[in-house]
């Protein structure tokens, strides 16, 4: 149903999520980031509880063994989810329930973890570990490349129609939130394009927000 993969840049200090899945809008479920404590990814039988949870736990200090355990007892339907989890600072994880669906799988690299279920095959998580820590440029573009090595190696059972990319860096609010909500088409490489035309006018939105008086111009009609 779901793949996704959570991580961070240690020479920027952005964390980011990528998600894809055959069920609509799955990002505004599954996907959640916030500066200066992590990313989160809550899937499978989602509760979207969990993942917000998670990144409250980040905040307050709690990593490793700790976070996996209050996330284990804070959800008496823990068996039926899978949360991939990339704190800014500790080890990334993915917990995954007795329940979860179909094949599933879970790998972790040193600023990442991935995850996923009903998928067309175990190693697909794996994939998007090794394509994210052979990759360069900034955290969205590593991610992406990510989720595309994971459609490349089989990616779910049946055809994926959702896709969403989370990330911020400084900011409390997410600096990129792009989502496929559905689509027919490839919802990952339409993801990527968007990504292409969002990525000149990223720090601009942020400018708008923190410093108006040095925002540059809308660029549209009626702008003086």
């Amino acid at each position: 149903m779901t793949f996704s993969i959570a991580a961070r840049c240690r020479q920027s200090g952005m964390v980011g999520v990528a998600v894809a899945s055959s069920s609509i809008a799955v990002a505004s479920r599954c996907a959640n980031v916030r500066a200066g404590a992590g990313a989160a990814l809550s899937q499978n039988v989602t509760n979207p509880m969990l993942g917000r949870l998670a990144l409250a736990q980040m905040a307050a200090g709690q990593e490793g063994d700790a976070l996996r355990a209050s996330l284990l007892a804070a959800d008496p339907f823990i068996d039926w989810r899978q949360l991939v989890l990339a704190p800014l600072h500790g080890t990334p994880q993915v917990i995954t329930g007795s329940h979860a669906l179909g094949v599933y799988g879970a790998a972790t690299g040193r600023d990442c973890a991935a995850g996923g279920n009903l998928l067309a095959s175990p190693q697909v998580p794996q994939a998007m570990v090794d394509a994210f820590e052979a990759s360069s440029g900034s955290l969205p573009e590593r991610l992406l490349a990510a989720l595309q090595a994971a459609v490349d190696a089989g990616g779910e059972a049946g055809p994926i129609h959702a896709a969403g990319l989370l990330a911020t860096g400084d900011t409390e609010w997410p600096s990129v939130d792009l989502r496929i909500d559905w689509s027919d088409g490839a919802p990952v490489a339409e993801l990527a394009a968007l990504w292409q035309r969002y990525q000149p006018q990223m720090a601009a939105y942020v400018t708008r927000a923190v410093s108006p008086q040095d925002a540059p111009s809308y660029g549209v009609a009626g702008d003086p």
